[in-house]
């Protein structure tokens, strides 16, 4: 397996992102066991840092977001992963998890991007 460069606590940082149009739709953190189980469903995996566990994208939401290619960056320390995204990859209701755009002197924030589910029928507890 690639070497890939962790920090103090295990995780290495993974961009997911669009393969068809490169939009950034998450950012999530990965540790060698959520890698493995990735590697073995052919589906984003990550582990929680609130949590302290692994979750499969899309367990709960059916929002899953299949491998279709891999990269890191110069230092092996981020991964960039190409997924096709089904459904949405924000649990908010949106698409990417960056839909709110932030003004140049950092004082207002515009939500730019639309909701294409309801995360309260998703998430039923």
């Amino acid at each position: 397996m690639v070497e890939l460069k962790y920090d103090a606590k295990g995780l290495i940082p993974a961009i997911i992102q669009d393969e068809k149009t490169n939009e950034v739709l998450m950012l999530g953190y990965m540790n060698k066991d959520s890698i493995t189980k990735m590697i073995g469903e052919g589906k984003t995996c990550f582990y929680s840092r609130s949590r302290q566990k692994l979750w499969l994208k899309g367990e709960t939401s059916g929002h899953v977001q299949r491998i279709k290619e891999i990269y890191t960056d110069c230092d092996n320390d981020t991964l960039l992963i190409k997924v096709e995204q089904v459904g949405g990859a924000c649990h908010e209701g949106y698409r990417s998890c960056f839909f709110k755009k932030i003004d140049k002197q950092m004082n207002t924030i515009e939500i730019i991007g639309e909701k294409i589910f309801n995360p309260k029928d998703t998430y039923k507890k």
